[in-house]
């Protein structure tokens, strides 16, 4: 702590497939770990004997705390290193997630996910800073495209291997598995990322950091509980006034200070604020159908958690595989007709779904999850490339963080929306039921559960939609910027 702060120093020339790798292994095992709890969770509801409004913070709080460390990456990136912040989240993140394998009940192991969702919230936006920092750029699209694939690949095989561990063990193993990756992960980002600094923050906006954790949670906490203490109540009104003036207050300080904790003024840029707005309703559809068709085959259909995982396989498999080929079509192509013809397949996708019945064919499920899911494809990488592109390669550790935190809050915020739409949806359809003659009280719950769902994925098909006249304004850059140019 004595020391005196290293120069600043220009990062040497890097090792493309090494330091990829050494990128890779960490966003796998942060992802994994909100990709299997998803399939976990109603087995968790049996383990523990809980409610499913509580343990959907198993999700929400992970991804909460993501949101709320996020912003911070910016700072402590400039002010330690990127490199040693990387491993410190990696070092957090393994040991909060020995915690959560001890967890012994719904709220401890709701207080340990916070912890481990805090360490995972640095590691994807560091990754991705360390991306557009390190790398030349003609090999940024490619590198983003295998920095997608890590965030694809682990929902890919997080559902079957969770049903797996699930089956053969418990639970607990979802978070016992982050040990050797994590250990693994440490090693390769020792060995592979240079040290390096290109400036250091003068001052630490804690004004900031107050006003944007006291904004998001309360916002995430008055959507999760609003049904429950009602939508008119005092302490829901309370909390969403607290949350909208203290993010307001966080957006007025952050343009105001000389050294904010996140330099909002990139959102100026218009390319990076449109596909920040599709980044975000992509988000969204990604955990609509996590959250959702897990609840429909294991509820419902009463299929397995490991069952759950095989069915939803081929799906997430096809979206991981596609990444680096979209990567290798986004120089021919360009982000608009990749972006827009990846948000109409979530669109169609969703809206398929929004058409189950309790007997209808699993491979309807899997067929319409392939749709969405290669569309998510499509979509995800363009949309983030495409907004860095722009941005001065000593600025993008803020978009990084603006864009993480971003999408982690609004991923949050979705769940919670979703939970408490497909709880009103669900009573409203069982009260029209009951009003109807229905009197056997397991039909009128699996009924009522379906229309839920159907009415939520509804929802979700007119979000995904918004983001398709946003996609068809991404041009594609005519000569490259000399804005990001990193060192060749």
């Amino acid at each position: 702590m004595g020391t005196a702060a290293p120069m600043l120093e220009e990062p040497r020339v890097t090792r493309f497939w090494p330091f990829m790798f050494a990128l890779f292994v960490g966003s796998f095992m942060s992802v994994l770990s909100s990709s299997t709890i998803t399939l976990a969770i109603p087995e968790l509801q049996r383990y523990f004997g809980a409610e499913l409004s509580l343990l959907q913070w198993t999700l929400t709080g992970f991804m909460l705390a993501m949101g709320t460390s996020a912003p911070l990456t910016g700072y402590l990136g400039g002010r330690f290193s990127f490199k040693r912040l990387y491993v410190a989240s990696l070092v957090g993140f393994t040991l909060a997630s020995v915690l959560c394998g001890v967890a012994w009940d719904v709220r401890s192991l709701v207080a340990f996910r916070f912890l481990q969702g805090a360490f995972s919230g640095a590691i994807m936006p560091v990754t991705m800073t360390l991306i557009y920092q390190l790398l030349p750029r003609e090999r940024q699209a490619l590198a983003a495209s295998l920095w997608s694939l890590a965030a694809s690949l682990a929902p890919a095989f997080g559902p079957t291997f969770a049903g797996w561990l699930i089956t053969l063990g418990d639970w607990r193993w979802l978070f016992f598995i982050n040990v050797p990756l994590g250990l693994v992960a440490v090693a390769l980002a020792g060995r592979t990322i240079p040290l390096y600094r290109l400036q250091v923050p003068k001052a630490f906006d804690l004004p900031g950091l107050l006003t944007v954790i006291t904004g998001t949670l309360s916002l995430l906490i008055a959507l999760s509980q609003g049904r429950d203490w009602g939508w008119t109540d005092r302490s829901t009104v309370s909390l969403f006034l607290l949350g909208t003036l203290s993010l307001v207050a966080f957006v007025v300080r952050e343009l105001r200070s000389r050294h904010p904790l996140l330099d909002l003024r990139v959102l100026a840029n218009r390319r990076y604020l449109v596909t920040l707005i599709v980044s975000i309703i992509i988000t969204i559809s990604l955990y609509s159908g996590a959250f959702l068709v897990p609840v429909f085959l294991q509820t419902i259909q009463g299929v397995t958690p490991l069952e759950t995982g095989l069915i939803l396989l081929p799906a997430s498999l096809a979206m991981a595989l596609l990444m680096p080929v979209v990567g290798r079509m986004y120089g021919p192509l360009g982000p608009r007709t990749l972006m827009t013809a990846g948000v109409l397949m979530i669109a169609g996708g969703t809206y398929a779904l929004s058409r189950l019945t309790p007997e209808i064919s699993q491979t309807y499920v899997l067929a319409w999850m392939l749709v969405r899911n290669v569309g998510i494809s499509l979509a995800m990488m363009p949309a983030g490339n495409a907004g860095m592109e722009e941005i001065s390669r000593e600025r993008t550790g803020h978009a990084s963080s603006i864009s993480n935190w971003l999408r982690n809050v609004f991923g949050a915020f979705s769940i919670a929306v979703f939970t408490s739409l497909l709880s009103l949806f669900s009573t409203r359809e069982a009260e029209a039921l009951a009003m109807q003659g229905m009197t056997e009280r397991r039909a009128i719950e699996t009924l009522a559960l379906v229309a839920g769902i159907n009415d939520v994925y509804l929802v979700a098909t007119l979000v995904a939609l918004v983001a398709v006249p946003l996609s068809l304004g991404v041009h594609k850059l005519r000569a490259p910027s000399t804005l990001t140019g990193a060192r060749r």
